[in-house]
């Protein structure tokens, strides 16, 4: 099947047979996540269901309970076989720590040691890790009577400090991804999950020079695999431009996105005349503060909050816009988006971006060619980017269908999930666990670092 550019269906890649078609050379692999599937997380969705179709024998934990709100027709009917923890779990999970104290002493207290001695990163990164930690001693006891080959980390955080302890305990190769927030600022067991995994993926370049920094002696173990598209169809946004111009954000409200200084353009632009209009899409923590600015610079009527847009409905709003406006800065601690996945799919629709040139953004929107980047924090500069677009809208159009192509090429599926599947392959060659057949060498003295 194929969408309206022409490209295929990430859903129907060449050689997908489903589950039933397993080739050999895959190992039987466990995903972790916190939440599977979770709304703002398509490209973690998309990305298990594609090697899960492509005969990949794959199972996911998740160590909370299910989101139940905002979930897509497609994620809330997918067949891919989950095992939830979550709060009902807590006595299963102190019962097999137990176990694991009593049966392996030594390795359970080297674990617990590193976890609860390591607490950079902030509080909530300690608390996600020592809870990981404790997950982990049951995952290790049913990833072993699966029989489970390979153990995949879909962030660097939490869900990869329980991959690290389900191979610490039974010998299983682990991998994990890391994206923005797990690593900026990092945990501190960064490092040492580092050392020990088979590799660490990365979506965005800016995260490969920062993940490689840690292990200076094997800096080919990161590799840069970008997410792959998780649009299966979309349509070519019209990006009129006529009165009122219509803006789009879309994202989790919270202060690394930036809407703030999006709303405080949207001002100047107002106090220029344009009639401008403007869609905030999403929810979090910030949304009372934003609505908070949007009245107090009297822009309650030209900023619209339809809260979260499941992910089935985000192309209707993205090809229904003039600009998409994606203002992401850096927090003090080096925490900012990697690389915004609504960037990629507003350009697939052929709409105009601006956006700040923060972390791995600059890697699809090439400035003046396929985009207008602009500084961060900086509201002026926003409202004159967004200007000279409306200003110039053949331009804009241009730039847009440049990032297009771009963008298809760059998260193309078939390249995206081949590499994957590839590291997935290499990971774990022989199809057997060490603890099939050896046992996982004790964590040594340079471990502590």
């Amino acid at each position: 099947m194929t969408n309206m550019t022409g490209n295929t269906d990430p859903n129907e890649m060449t050689g997908m047979s489903g589950p039933d078609g397993a080739t050999p050379a895959f190992p039987r692999t466990a995903f972790i996540s916190l939440w599977f599937p979770k709304p703002s997380e398509t490209f973690v969705y998309r990305e298990v269901l594609a090697l899960w179709r492509l005969g990949l024998p794959v199972r996911v934990f998740c160590l909370y309970g299910p989101v139940r709100s905002g979930l897509s027709e497609e994620m809330r009917d997918t067949d891919i076989p989950v095992e939830r923890l979550g709060l009902g779990s807590i006595p299963r999970i102190l019962a097999d720590a137990l176990r694991c104290l009593i049966t392996r002493p030594a390795t359970t207290l080297a674990v617990l040691t590193r976890v609860l001695t390591r607490p950079q990163g902030g509080a909530e990164k300690f608390g996600e890790n020592i809870l990981a930690a404790f997950c982990g001693f049951t995952l290790a006891r049913r990833c072993a009577a699966l029989r489970i080959e390979h153990v995949h980390a879909a962030w660097a955080n939490g869900s990869a400090t329980a991959a690290w302890v389900v191979s610490e305990l039974t010998g299983i190769p682990f991998s994990f991804s890391a994206r923005a927030g797990d690593v900026h600022p990092p945990d501190g067991l960064l490092g040492l999950k580092l050392r020990r995994a088979a590799f660490a993926r990365v979506d965005s370049s800016y995260n490969l020079p920062h993940l490689r920094a840690f292990i200076p002696d094997s800096p080919e173990k990161v590799h840069l695999v970008y997410n792959a598209r998780t649009m299966a169809a979309f349509s070519e946004a019209p990006a009129a431009m006529t009165a009122p111009v219509k803006l789009l954000g879309i994202g989790r409200f919270v202060e690394t996105k930036g809407f703030q200084f999006l709303i405080e353009a949207l001002a100047v632009l107002r106090a220029k005349n344009h009639d401008v209009r403007l869609t905030l899409a999403g929810d979090g923590p910030w949304k009372a503060r934003l609505a908070a600015l949007a009245a107090k610079l009297g822009l309650a009527d030209r900023v619209d909050f339809p809260g979260f847009v499941a992910h089935d409905q985000v192309s209707r709003l993205l090809a229904s816009s003039d600009v998409l406006v994606m203002p992401s800065i850096r927090k003090p601690n080096g925490n900012s988006d990697g690389l915004p996945t609504v960037i990629n799919e507003a350009l697939y629709h052929r709409l105009p971006v601006v956006a700040t040139d923060v972390a791995s953004i600059s890697d699809v929107v090439k400035h003046n060619q396929t985009g207008l980047l602009v500084p961060e924090r900086d509201a002026k500069a926003l409202a004159e980017a967004i200007e000279s677009m409306l200003n110039n809208r053949s331009h804009a159009i241009a730039m847009a269908t440049a990032g297009r192509d771009l963008a298809l090429a760059m998260f193309d599926p078939q390249t995206c999930i081949g590499k994957m599947k590839e590291l997935l392959e290499k990971a774990n060659p022989g199809g057997t666990p060490f603890c099939h057949g050896g046992r996982r060498p004790a964590l040594r003295a340079d471990d502590a670092r």
